[in-house]
């Protein structure tokens, strides 16, 4: 029992990663909380499914539902928050707003009724893992999120695009002071959290199923995971996704009606402990 929760919280956690990394990425260099993220999450997963009925493949799914999220939030971008860039408030309220319409859309376009994908066989073997026989696809997501975690920290640490990210975290100002087009790499950034954001929706609706309200849940648990971990912080991200999950498993079997408070106690505290995140700077 003990070695099924550990390793449903693990999963969970990397699915979570991927969720948040776009997210803290976002915030780190253009100091907005994005609260569209959720609504790209479900908007991405749905795009995915309507992709799996047109071609059959679920890789051809989860590529749609990434590169589709992509272009939206490049067009949000680049039409709406550029009116709005520097103003905090308008800029969190836009996202909301953007947040609501995708979500109504949804609704719309696919329904009320949860929907989800079907992975290949070839992701869906039983593995003997840890001693407990357990689902393919879900060691899976484990490796797809360990995958994006190394591209990302290879992006950041080893492109010009990465240099000019972190640059821009530690100082805007000087950084478009020395030439290097901020604005260009926030759209960049921007494009990247939806492309990631699309990809976990699809993996999401494969992991369980895409329904009204999945949205708003996504979203809390990325903010749950980057304010833990530290906004901007990509270690952090990972750090917050593993004690979210793994607190979110283990409440959820021992105090189900209490699973909340346990998932939202640790951010609690290291808010009044530590505000910046525990790798925030």
């Amino acid at each position: 029992m003990l070695n099924l929760l550990f390793l449903n919280g693990l999963t969970y956690a990397a699915l979570l990663f991927v969720m948040a990394s776009g997210l803290t990425l976002a915030f780190g260099l253009m100091r907005i909380v994005n609260l569209s993220h959720g609504a790209y999450y479900l908007v991405g997963g749905y795009l995915g499914l309507t992709a799996f009925r047109i071609t059959g493949s679920w890789p051809l799914a989860l590529l749609a539902g990434g590169l589709s999220i992509a272009a939206i939030a490049c067009l949000i971008e680049r039409a709406l928050l550029v009116w709005v860039r520097g103003k905090e408030l308008p800029e969190s309220l836009l996202t909301l707003a953007v947040a609501m319409i995708l979500g109504d859309a949804a609704v719309a376009v696919w329904g009320g009724n949860p929907l989800n994908l079907q992975p290949p066989a070839l992701l869906t073997p039983r593995l003997h893992v840890l001693g407990v026989v357990y689902p393919g696809f879900r060691v899976f997501v484990l490796i797809f999120g360990v995958l994006v975690g190394i591209g990302l920290w290879l992006l950041l640490m080893r492109t010009s695009l990465g240099m000019a990210v972190r640059a821009g975290v530690d100082d805007r100002e000087t950084t478009a002071a020395l030439g290097i087009n901020v604005g260009r790499t926030m759209t960049a950034v921007f494009m990247l959290a939806g492309l990631l954001a699309g990809f976990a929706g699809v993996i999401g609706g494969s992991y369980w199923a895409l329904a009204p309200g999945e949205d708003f849940q996504a979203l809390a648990l990325s903010l749950v995971t980057i304010v833990i971990g530290g906004m901007g912080s990509l270690i952090g991200a990972a750090v917050g996704a593993l004690i979210t999950a793994m607190t979110l498993s283990f409440a959820t079997a021992y105090f189900p009606d209490f699973s909340l408070f346990f998932v939202f106690a640790p951010m609690a505290l290291v808010l009044a402990v530590r505000p910046q995140g525990l790798f925030g700077r």
